[in-house]
């Protein structure tokens, strides 16, 4: 099975193709952008079939990082795979930037508790804590800085992500080892963890922990007139 995954989550632009039998990477692309994934991320998926030599056609399923991550980055790959998957009448599956850090993570660490954090912006962390089978135990949660690294100190081994080091600092000179300080993890685990999630039961859809920076405006409301 031909499986295509995408990550806009972040500031990389990423698609993949794995072969999920062989569990063979076919090719891949990605550009490193900040911003403008929607005017790029066609082209990057364009990129990666050309390498694999496939076309959409021979695309069985796709997968995309629903987040945490960018608001908008988030919101243009889940609606990519989601309108993919319906134009090419296969499945979409979602897997959260937390899990493939944490996968990432537990390749050299397979037998610790991992905690992934993730810069939030304005203060927060987003936070998720898997165990030593792999299991999430403690569910991804936006969370302030000092309640991040309270979670680090009760006996986690292994931190992981783009917040690593601010929540380190604030634990107060505990010693963890700091193995990722990405915000996002590489390409191909968000597809192996996509294959090995299998068909899913819904489409996927963004993972927000924290609302909307953009919010309706009550305040400028013209009063309704009553018909004469």
């Amino acid at each position: 099975m031909n499986l295509l995954a995408i990550d806009t989550a972040a500031s990389l632009c990423a698609a993949c193709l794995l072969d999920t039998e062989t569990d063979r990477e076919l090719g891949r692309a990605a550009v490193d952008l900040g911003k403008g994934h929607a005017e790029h991320l066609m082209g990057v998926i364009d990129a990666a079939l050309d390498t694999a030599g496939l076309a959409y056609g021979d695309l069985h399923m796709v997968a995309v990082c629903v987040g945490p991550g960018s608001f908008t980055g988030v919101r243009v790959g889940v609606a990519a795979a989601r309108g993919l998957a319906l134009a090419l009448k296969i499945p979409a599956v979602g897997v959260s930037s937390l899990e493939a850090l944490a996968a990432a993570a537990r390749r050299d660490h397979p037998d610790e508790e991992i905690l992934v954090l993730l810069d939030a912006g304005r203060g927060g962390i987003y936070a998720a804590r898997y165990d030593a089978a792999g299991e999430e135990s403690q569910p991804p949660a936006l969370v302030t800085l000092a309640e991040a690294a309270s979670m680090a100190g009760e006996g986690v081994a292994v931190l992981a992500g783009s917040g690593a080091d601010a929540v380190l600092a604030a634990a107060g000179g505990i010693e963890r080892k700091i193995v990722s300080r990405a915000a996002t993890a590489d390409i191909g685990y968000y597809a192996r963890l996509a294959a090995q999630r299998g068909l899913p039961g819904r489409p996927p859809s963004p993972l927000y922990l924290r609302g909307a920076d953009a919010k309706p405006q009550t305040g400028f409301a013209l009063p309704r007139k009553d018909a004469p």
